[in-house]
């Protein structure tokens, strides 16, 4: 695990927890997964470029799909 993937994970996993408290306040599924999501898949991801990548797609996903 090198010094970058640290960050990226730091970056995405608050996102995750602005998002997932954003989506149990307001009752949307969509955010509150994607939170969910934000905040634990850097455990499982070693890669910086694939962390980023899928990081990004993660934050994009509630504004496309809003349900």
């Amino acid at each position: 695990m090198n010094v970058a993937s640290l960050w990226w994970g730091m970056v995405f996993g608050a996102i995750g927890l602005g998002f997932f408290i954003y989506g149990k306040k307001q009752g949307a599924i969509m955010p509150l997964l994607c939170g969910i999501a934000l905040m634990v898949f850097p455990y499982f991801v070693d890669n910086a470029y694939l962390l980023v990548a899928i990081g990004a797609a993660l934050c994009a996903l509630p504004y496309f799909f809003r349900f």
